[in-house]
């Protein structure tokens, strides 16, 4: 169990990382393709790693813990 509690933090740490990054490309200075393909290869790190967390704690809580965590993202930005 410690094992999976420190996989389960990891992969939240990455999914916040990878949408603070994305984020950061949507409102930074580059524009056009690059921009584009910089934020859906961000999208995409974010869906392997939910399909990880799948294999973890089932499909609701993942998804649960992904929209949570994308949430209060946008919650501070708002902030």
């Amino acid at each position: 169990m410690p094992e999976n509690i420190s996989d389960l933090a990891t992969l939240m740490r990455q999914i916040e990382l990878e949408n603070e990054a994305a984020q950061r490309g949507l409102l930074g200075l580059a524009s056009g393709t690059a921009r584009h393909d910089f934020i859906t290869a961000r999208d995409h790190r974010i869906h392997v790693m939910h399909q990880k967390l799948i294999e973890l704690v089932g499909p609701d809580q993942a998804i649960k813990m992904v929209a949570e965590t994308l949430w209060s993202a946008a919650d501070r930005e708002v902030s």
